[in-house]
């Protein structure tokens, strides 16, 4: 289902063909990286937290950790990651496909400046095996996002 609403939400902005589907599994930045033969820090990996109730996605470079006192001071609590039956309830996609489209009605979604250092990324497109390529504009267009932030660290 995940992975069938990505496809039409792309498709919609007409760069549909653009997803990839892998015989192997992508669910994790290593195994991803092998699919895509790129290098692990290239993933755009999207993390889910708990903000207030509401689902928050934070899409970041594969290599780049939550850093907690810099994720403290920009949402006022501790981070707290959803845990994977509440990541598919919320968010609408399940653990190892979770990415910034197609994601249900007020999830927030914030990029991190870990990302900034590359000129294309690899985002999950709602299945454990499937990815797309798109320069940090494109992101920016495609994943809705509220804002830019620092909130990672070890890249």
């Amino acid at each position: 289902m995940s992975l069938k609403s990505v496809k039409d939400y792309f498709r919609t902005h007409g760069i549909e063909e653009r997803i990839q589907e892998f015989d192997v599994s992508s669910a994790t930045v290593e195994l991803a990286a092998s699919a895509l033969h790129c290098e692990p820090q290239r993933i755009a990996k999207t993390l889910s937290f708990l903000v207030e109730g509401q689902a928050v996605l934070i899409v970041a470079a594969g290599d780049a950790k939550i850093d907690n006192p810099k994720y403290k001071t920009k949402f006022g609590k501790k981070a707290k990651m959803l845990s994977p039956d509440e990541v598919e309830i919320l968010v609408g996609h399940a653990v190892g496909g979770v990415c910034p489209f197609a994601v249900n009605e007020g999830v927030k979604v914030y990029l991190d400046i870990s990302l900034k250092r590359f000129d294309t990324v690899f985002p999950a497109c709602g299945s454990s095996n499937s990815a797309i390529e798109l320069t940090i504009e494109e992101l920016e267009k495609y994943s809705s996002y509220m804002e830019w932030v620092d909130v990672c660290k070890g890249y």
